[in-house]
């Protein structure tokens, strides 16, 4: 069939990943992997599942990614347990990129700065917020542990080409509005199935001058939206980040101009306000100026959402001279171990502990109410995390509220949800 007829930015990288000039959408198709993935949760269903399928070898051992970070450090026996079953089966099958306590970091933070997904890359793993590699023009996508382990041994993997939700963004961003508040507002403005088993295209001018760190956040919250990946287009800024990290060639790949979409959205980021996501929704998303007086008891800075440099340099910046609200926990969390190194070295992480701040090694922690951070019944956090489910950080009668580190940090020094525009002068 021709390769004249028009795809999108997910059809053309799928299609490449299976040796056909085009692919329609709704088409099931067999779809060679370029990185697997699986973390210290999936990963022992997954080794489970490998072992049943009585093969002798992985399909390839430079291809797989096994990262212990949701309870790691270990918390308990059981999570002890699963990460010893992930350092055995590494070992005995030769997996090159495995990373243990003290080199590990939050798996979607800790793959992109290793420069092991790439554009125009295809990415599975076993985690639903595998979508973050879209930010770097990858067709990335969570799966289950049985079909991560079928993608272990044989590297590769069926799925159906999804349709695709294009979102155009233009203006000029608010000051504080980052890729958490346009990521927030969009599935504010959609729902959290406005784009069920579809691909997201992020695109327009508002998002040529959106870093990485804040394009990762926002494909991260693409599966908030029910998405099956959230790409970006691949330009200059991709390029800056990935050719100094790049461990392989790759090739990158671009929508054409008259390809046919689901839906086009388009959304004016001028009119966007740091945005906060109650209860218990992310698509529950409110305006600053009208979230009211939400007392806290807790603020958490970190995660795949939000644990990269530019995250950790904005909450220094609030909290530089300030005072944790005496009513508040704050804990900060950087993605890798690079970035601990760097918050140390660069002074940051003496200004967190000053204001009276935890800063932590590496780990999803309290994000999926492991540790860390557990709610009690009746507490309130403010979290830069991607989802706020009942129960998802403790306690079901808790409420955890999302936004980006500005608004966490500053809510963090007042004690209630408030932005930065509200703090008292430093040292005050």
């Amino acid at each position: 069939m021709s390769n004249q007829q028009p795809m999108t930015l997910a059809q053309k990288i799928l299609a490449a990943h299976t040796g056909r000039e085009y692919l329609a959408v709704g088409e099931l198709v067999d779809v060679n992997v370029d990185m697997v993935l699986a973390n210290d949760i999936t990963a022992p269903i997954a080794i489970n599942e490998f072992a049943r399928l009585g093969v002798d070898r992985v399909f390839d051992r430079e291809r797989i990614a096994l990262v212990p970070d949701h309870f790691a450090p270990n918390k308990d026996i059981k999570s002890a347990e699963q990460c010893k079953q992930m350092r055995e089966f590494a070992r005995k099958y030769g997996i090159a990129h495995y990373w243990e306590v003290g080199r590990m970091g939050i798996e979607h933070a800790l793959l992109p700065q290793e420069g092991l997904v790439l554009p125009g890359e295809v990415v599975v793993g076993a985690d639903s917020h595998t979508c973050t590699y879209g930010a770097v023009g990858a067709f990335a996508t969570g799966m289950g542990s049985t079909d991560i382990a079928v993608a272990m041994a044989t590297g590769r993997i069926w799925m159906r080409v999804p349709e695709t939700l294009k979102i155009v963004y233009t203006g000029k961003r608010q000051p504080w509005v980052g890729g958490k508040d346009l990521v927030l507002h969009t599935i504010g403005l959609i729902g959290v199935d406005g784009a069920r088993y579809q691909a997201i295209e992020f695109t327009g001018p508002a998002i040529a001058d959106l870093s990485m760190d804040n394009r990762l956040t926002m494909s991260n919250m693409a599966i908030e939206a029910g998405a099956k990946a959230g790409v970006f287009p691949v330009d200059a800024i991709t390029e800056a980040y990935v050719s100094t990290r790049a461990k392989r060639a790759y090739r990158p790949v671009a929508a054409d101009p008259d390809a046919v979409y689901a839906r086009v959205v388009e959304i004016d980021v001028s009119q966007i306000e740091p945005t906060v996501s109650f209860p218990h929704l992310p698509s529950n998303a409110r305006p600053l100026s009208q979230v009211g007086h939400v007392a806290i008891d807790q603020a958490v800075i970190g995660s795949c959402t939000n644990g990269r440099w530019e995250d950790l340099v904005q909450a220094a910046r609030i909290l530089k001279g300030r005072k944790v609200h005496e009513d508040v926990r704050c804990i900060i969390i950087p993605g890798t171990q690079e970035l601990y190194l760097q918050a140390v070295q660069e002074g940051l992480a003496e200004i967190y502990v000053r204001a009276g701040a935890v800063f932590s090694t590496p780990t999803c922690g309290p994000c999926l109410g492991g540790y860390m951070g557990i709610l009690a019944a009746g507490e309130r956090c403010i979290s830069t995390t991607n989802r706020n489910f009942v129960g998802r950080m403790g306690h079901v009668d808790s409420e955890v509220y999302l936004a980006g580190p500005a608004i966490a940090a500053a809510s963090a020094v007042l004690g209630h949800i408030a932005g930065p525009e509200q703090l008292p002068p430093a040292g005050a």
